[in-house]
């Protein structure tokens, strides 16, 4: 199979139908084999209705039901795991993604040889308070964060080899950070396309002004997983031996001092270096601690990601699924 389309979704029941219209008359142009993942994140309104009627006429078309709203990134991770096609194409489905730029995006992958190329919304036509200015800024922080050179790390649009999709854990609110999930997965070649963006025509966004605020915990989040995720006794060892150190030299000064220099001036504790010693260690030894367990952890348990699905649409069987 050439190409599998996924596209989560939250109450996107008037966009549906065109955007099912749209991507099938780009795919029958070009003559792909190809496969349309709607993954519903808990929708209340009748976005499932529409998905099971398409899908009745089309066996091109799939769907994955969740039962609650339990995120994209976990949209994502549903559709990664279903998908087939030999290029992933990735896309939102408020219509504001345009379908024809995918011909072009299966090019970069499959003849390029790219392992994921991100859609670039150079010019906007969102509110330039609400969401132009804190995402330039967002980005700005990613690049400078992650070392991955994107200018549009949100954008919805993106195709990847299906080697990424298979060999990356997309959970919690990552979706934001694939491209840096592919980097540290060992997935160098990474580009980037200019593709238009087109203003909403149906609803309203389901995200507000708290992602951007919810995308830098996740930016620190993943700067630290990718420095120190596998390893993080380096970084709490290291600083709770250095802070044991610390305390200790203070703890070796005051004894000196009050067994040979100044044996009958003040008590030890009533002396302030007594609490810097005495803070220094007790946190040094919490922080050495702190690294312990985390090496303990990541060597007993596994990431999870966890969503439960109600429905599916002309999925494969379990054990096809993962086959190309």
């Amino acid at each position: 199979m050439d190409l599998s389309i996924i596209i989560p979704l939250l109450n996107e029941e008037e966009s549906l139908i065109e955007l099912y219209d749209w991507i099938v008359k780009v795919m029958r142009s070009k003559g792909y084999s190809y496969e349309i993942i709607f993954i519903d994140d808990g929708s209340t309104d009748s976005s499932w209705t529409k998905i099971s009627e398409i899908s009745l006429q089309d066996l091109h078309v799939k769907g994955i039901r969740f039962v609650k709203n339990f995120g994209k990134s976990q949209a994502l991770h549903a559709g990664f795991k279903a998908a087939r096609g030999r290029v992933v194409i990735t896309m939102d489905a408020d219509l504001q993604d345009n379908p024809e730029e995918i011909p072009e995006l299966y090019r970069l992958i499959h003849e390029e040889k790219f392992d994921l190329v991100s859609g670039w919304k150079k010019k906007r036509f969102d509110s330039v308070l609400s969401k132009n200015l804190p995402s330039k800024l967002f980005n700005w922080a990613a690049r400078q964060t992650s070392g991955v050179q994107l200018n549009d790390f949100n954008c919805g649009l993106k195709a990847f080899d299906q080697r990424v999709i298979k060999n990356i854990e997309v959970s919690g609110e990552m979706h934001r950070y694939i491209p840096v999930l592919a980097k540290n997965a060992g997935f160098s070649k990474i580009g980037e396309k200019i593709v238009q963006h087109q203003a909403r025509k149906y609803g309203k966004t389901k995200f507000g002004m708290e992602r951007f605020i919810n995308g830098f915990l996740d930016l620190l989040t993943i700067w630290f997983v990718s420095k120190f995720g596998k390893q993080p006794m380096h970084l709490f060892g290291a600083l709770g031996v250095l802070m044991f150190i610390v305390g200790f030299g203070f703890a070796i000064y005051l004894g000196i001092d009050k067994l040979f220099i100044n044996p009958t001036g003040r008590l030890i504790t009533d002396r302030p270096q007594f609490f810097i010693s005495l803070t220094a260690m007790i946190l040094g030894t919490q922080l050495f601690l702190a690294g312990f367990l985390g090496e303990m952890l990541i060597r007993s348990k596994k990431n999870e990601n966890r969503y439960n699905v109600s429905e599916e649409i002309n999925l494969q069987p379990k054990e096809k699924q993962y086959s190309s």
